[in-house]
């Protein structure tokens, strides 16, 4: 029986039928078990023998790939792509693809919650209430905010296209994009910092971080930031220093550059921190994974029918 792997957590736990297609097809599903992000040789482990992953947010290098040999095609659930070696998967001839509009509207309306609960001490004053403690704390409004995105994709737009529809100024900065959107003007990164009331970032994660001391610095004075992209973006050191001196006045984080975490920002009151939840919305996780699902199914029959024209192999799954 043919083979593909599955190592995100939760997959067709909300909903059955993304499971259900690929049993149909005649796969064998190995699921992940441990309900977390894979460490490289659980990923070898449970991938081993699989023709097809449908992966999550865990390492996939050169050397794990290596480690794969029966591996064909890969499908990240997700928009981001940084955590799959894409140089070695073509050498290795593994096509890789991925979900980019499954989670959009869910990282947005994320980001627009969490900028509304930093305004107004919602998550705060929760758990005060909850500890017996009855203190209302002064608020802002986000209406009239000037909200600044650095990353402008999928999920940078939709962000700035729900932030305009409750009354916001935005502008965004993206060195892919060559002009201003409408309603939204481009600005370069230290002006969109120095400009902004709000700061969230939606941009391809890297090594080094893309905000750290010297652009904290650059942020105009009591201005929140929000992060539901990739946590090595930001410098936590800066950012915990920027936060204890009151340059920022708040910030939310959905991801971290070690998860799960567990640092000193965690006891802040000024920090929203959720468990890196960007696409788990209901309704955008079930389509993530039928795509997801759709995706794999198209590329391995593909791949079956051009190496029975061509058995010479190689990189048949484009």
């Amino acid at each position: 029986m043919k083979k593909v792997s599955v190592s995100t957590s939760t997959f067709s736990v909300y909903d059955t039928s993304p499971l259900e297609s690929l049993e149909a097809r005649g796969y064998e599903v190995s699921l992940n078990p441990f309900g977390r992000t894979l460490t490289e040789d659980e990923v070898i482990d449970l991938v081993k023998g699989s023709v097809g992953l449908i992966a999550g947010t865990e390492s996939l290098n050169r050397g794990v790939l290596e480690s794969l040999s029966d591996l064909r095609v890969i499908v990240r659930l997700g928009a981001g792509m940084d955590n799959v070696d894409r140089e070695a998967a073509g050498e290795l001839g593994i096509a890789v693809t991925n979900t980019p509009d499954g989670p959009v509207l869910a990282v947005a309306e994320l980001t627009v919650g969490l900028a509304l609960s930093l305004l107004r001490n919602i998550t705060l004053m929760n758990g005060q209430m909850r500890e017996g403690t009855w203190k209302k704390r002064m608020g802002n409004l986000l209406f009239g905010k000037k909200v600044g995105i650095i990353g402008y994709g999928r999920i940078g737009m939709k962000t700035g296209e729900l932030f305009q529809k409750l009354g916001c100024e935005v502008s965004f900065s993206d060195p892919m994009v060559a002009s201003s959107h409408i309603g939204a003007e481009r600005l370069s990164l230290p002006d969109l910092l120095a400009s902004s009331d709000i700061v969230t970032i939606h941009a391809a994660g890297g090594e080094t971080p893309l905000i750290g001391k010297e652009e904290l610095a650059m942020m105009k004075e009591g201005a929140w930031l929000i992060n539901c992209s990739r946590g090595t973006l930001i410098d936590e050191t800066a950012l915990l220093s920027a936060l204890e001196s009151g340059t920022l006045r708040g910030a939310a984080l959905d991801v971290f550059g070690r998860e799960p975490y567990d640092g000193p920002l965690t006891a802040m009151e000024n920090v929203i921190v959720t468990p890196h939840i960007g696409s788990y919305a209901l309704e955008a996780r079930v389509t993530m994974e039928c795509d997801a699902v759709s995706m794999l199914l198209a590329a391995l029959e593909g791949a079956k029918e051009n190496h029975s024209e061509d058995s010479g192999g190689g990189d048949t799954t484009e």
